[in-house]
C-alpha cells in the first residue's frame, strides 16, 4: 500500500488590513482580517521540498495589502479580485478567501456639534470607537465550477425579553428542566448565505452592501416578531424568510446557541420574582443549527461548505 499525497491548500491567514478613505475631510474606515489559501498542483513541494510552483505566503499577504491601494469597496467584492487575480496564475486551480469585517463608530454620534464633527448628531470626521463584538464575513470559494460567494455574519447578539416559550417536550428519569409560557430568549447570531452565479457575477460593491444590510435586518425583524414556541423555529423562521425575500440566494445557514437566563430564586431573602431578576449563564449552552434550503439544494451538498469550520 504506497502513501500518496491527499487534498491540501496552503496561504496566509490573517492578514490585518485596516484602509482609511480620506477623499474628503470625512474619513471612513474599512478594518478587515482577510485569509488566503490556494489549492492546485503543488505535489512536488510536498513531496520533495521543490518551491518553483509556489507562490509564497507572504507574496499573498503583500497582494492583499497592495490591492487595498485601490480601494476595498465591499469585502465580497475585494475577495472576488483576489480570487481572480491567483486565478488566474498557471499552478492555482481553485482557492478560498476569507474575511472577516469589524465595525467602528464615529464618536460623537448623537451628540450637539463640536469642533471636528461636521453635523450634529453625526459623529466625528476623523474619530472612532470600535462596536460590538459583530463581525460581517464573506467568502469565495473557487474550483473546476467556477467561483462561489458567500456572505454572512457573526456573534450578532440579541435577546427578547418575553414572547417566547418551551414546552411540550419529552419527560423521563434524567429531565429536570420545567415546561414554560414565558421566558428570555437570547442568542448569538452566526449566518452564512450563498449567492447563486447571477448575483456573484453581477453585483458589485455597493449591492453587496446593500444586500448585506437587507439580510440582517430580516434576521433581526424576524428574531423579534414571531412569537417563538422553540429556537429551532425561531432559527427556521429567520433562514426562510432571506429566501423568501431574495431569489438569488440559494440557501442560508445560521448557528445560534441558546444563551440561558434562569430566574433567580428570591424566596430565601422575603422577596418575589415576578419574571425581573436573571442568571445569566454562559455555559453549558443549548446549540441549534440549520440548514434552510430551496428543495432543488437539497440533493447533494454544495462543495463549499466543506470549507467553514464548524457547521456553518
Amino acid at each position: 500500500m504506497s502513501i500518496v499525497l491527499g487534498p491540501n491548500q496552503y496561504g496566509k491567514s490573517e492578514v490585518r488590513l485596516v484602509r482609511v478613505d480620506r477623499d474628503t475631510p470625512r474619513h471612513h474606515i474599512t478594518d478587515l482580517n482577510i485569509t488566503s489559501q490556494l489549492r492546485g498542483d503543488f505535489r512536488a513541494a510536498h513531496e520533495s521540498g521543490d518551491n518553483s510552483g509556489v507562490i509564497a505566503t507572504d507574496t499573498q499577504k503583500n497582494t492583499v495589502q497592495a490591492f487595498a491601494r485601490d480601494g476595498v469597496g465591499s469585502p465580497e467584492a475585494f475577495l472576488l479580485r483576489l480570487a481572480r487575480h491567483f486565478l488566474a496564475q498557471p499552478q492555482v486551480t481553485g482557492g478560498r478567501w476569507r474575511a472577516e469585517q469589524y465595525g467602528w463608530e464615529r464618536i460623537g454620534a448623537g451628540s450637539p456639534s463640536a469642533p471636528g464633527r461636521s453635523d450634529s448628531g453625526a459623529g466625528h470626521d476623523h474619530s472612532f470607537v470600535r462596536g460590538a463584538a459583530e463581525r460581517r464575513t464573506a467568502l469565495v470559494h473557487a474550483d473546476g465550477a467556477g467561483l462561489t460567494l458567500l456572505a454572512g455574519l457573526s456573534d450578532v447578539t440579541v435577546l427578547k425579553s418575553t414572547g417566547s416559550e418551551f414546552s411540550g417536550f419529552p419527560r423521563d428519569r434524567y429531565t429536570t428542566l420545567p415546561e414554560t409560557d414565558d421566558r428570555i430568549l437570547a442568542t448569538d447570531v452566526t449566518a452564512w448565505w450563498r449567492y447563486d452565479a447571477s448575483f456573484t457575477d453581477a453585483a458589485g460593491p455597493a449591492d453587496h452592501d446593500e444586500r448585506f444590510a437587507a439580510v440582517r435586518e430580516l434576521l433581526l425583524t424576524t428574531f423579534a416578531g414571531l412569537h417563538s414556541l422553540a429556537l429551532q423555529q425561531t432559527v427556521y423562521a429567520m433562514g426562510s424568510a432571506v429566501l423568501e425575500a431574495f431569489d438569488d440566494i440559494a440557501e442560508i445557514r445560521l448557528s445560534c446557541p441558546n444563551n440561558h437566563h434562569f430566574l433567580v430564586d428570591l424566596e430565601p431573602f422575603g422577596l418575589d420574582n415576578p419574571g425581573e431578576v436573571f442568571f445569566a449563564a454562559d455555559r453549558p449552552y443549548g446549540l441549534i443549527e440549520a440548514a434552510v434550503q430551496r428543495s432543488e439544494n437539497t440533493a447533494t451538498e454544495h462543495p463549499v461548505w466543506s470549507t467553514i469550520g464548524g457547521f456553518v
